[in-house]
Order: C-alpha cells, then structure tokens, then sequence
C-alpha cells in the first residue's frame, strides 16, 4: 500500500512568509491534486510540520503563522500531522511507526523544500526499506550559495531531483503519480 507525505507545505514558504521559495504556489497547487487523489482513493496521507524551536530560527518559529500548514493543502481533521524538529521527517518522529501500522511500503513525497526537507525524507524513506516516488512538481526549494555563486532554484532542484532519481527512488510528474 501507498502513502502521501507532504513535507513541509507551511506559510513561511510562500510570498510574505518568512522563507519564500520560488514557485511555491504552483508546487503547492499539484501537491494539493496528489492530496485531493489520495483522499478520494482512501489512501492513507500524513502531513509533515516543521517547527524550529531554536531563539534564533530564522523561520518556523514557534507560535507563528508561519508554521502553519498552507491552506492549499491543509489537513482534514482525522488527517495525521507530524512535527519534527529536523530536514529528515523521519528522525525523531512518530512517521515510520505510522506508515507501518497503515501497511505502507511506497511513500509519494511532495513537498518543500527540495533541497532539504523533501531531499532527506526522501533518502531516509528508502533507507527504510520503503519504495519512493518524489513528485517533482509538487515541490519547491530556494536559490542556494555555494563557492561565492548563487545556484537558482530551477538548478538546485533539478540537482536534487536527479540525484534521487538515480538511487532512491522514482521521479515523477503529479499527472504520473495520480494515474
């Protein structure tokens, strides 16, 4: 059996937030079509939260708004949320103890950003032993530094894309996954 993880789909991400991406809006518009197909074919999905309980977290911050679950995909009542503390949704968490219990052996991921987040729940999520599909339109990352150069976004996130894609699991469009 399958399960959606959404990672980290949380106001900080989007214009005005505290941690803009680029491209939230569109990654979060096909993460919420993989959240409307899970939900209609009863399969199991867990939103995952990150929370930065550190003084000086530049976002994530406790007791704001910005921690928030974005409305484009906020979870229905009886819908599971896990909060971490950490880029791996698996790390110190209830995640893996929940997808076992459900039966599931492939997880679809989705999320933000890919770089971090959805890199390393991704990776630790095979490393479980579970399948894993990212659904590579359904998420976002940021222009990152690296050697004096800023790296776009559209590059970070198809560095990381590819590197999954080429061990850990399957990449796919949302249009793939939902079929």
């Amino acid at each position: 059996m399958r399960a959606l993880v959404v990672v980290d789909i949380q106001n900080d991400y989007f214009p005005g937030g505290a941690h803009p991406l680029v491209g939230p809006e569109a990654a979060a518009a096909n993460a919420r079509r993989l959240v409307d197909a899970f939900r209609a074919a009863g399969e199991p999905l867990v939103h995952v939260q990150h929370v930065w309980d550190a003084p000086d977290a530049p976002f994530m911050r406790p007791g704001t708004a910005g921690i928030e679950i974005h409305e484009s995909v906020a979870p229905l009542p009886a819908e599971r949320v896990v909060r971490k503390a950490h880029p791996n949704g698996f790390l110190e968490t209830p995640l893996e103890e929940i997808l076992r219990a459900e039966g599931v052996d492939e997880v679809v991921v989705c999320g933000m950003m890919t770089s971090m987040c959805v890199d390393a729940t991704a990776r630790a999520a095979a490393d479980l032993g579970f399948a894993v599909t990212v659904a590579h339109d359904a998420c976002a990352t940021c222009d990152l530094e690296f050697g004096g150069e800023t790296i776009p976004a559209r590059q970070v996130h198809a560095a990381f894309l590819a590197a999954l894609g080429d061990g850990y699991g399957t990449v796919a469009a949302t249009g793939d996954v939902v079929t």
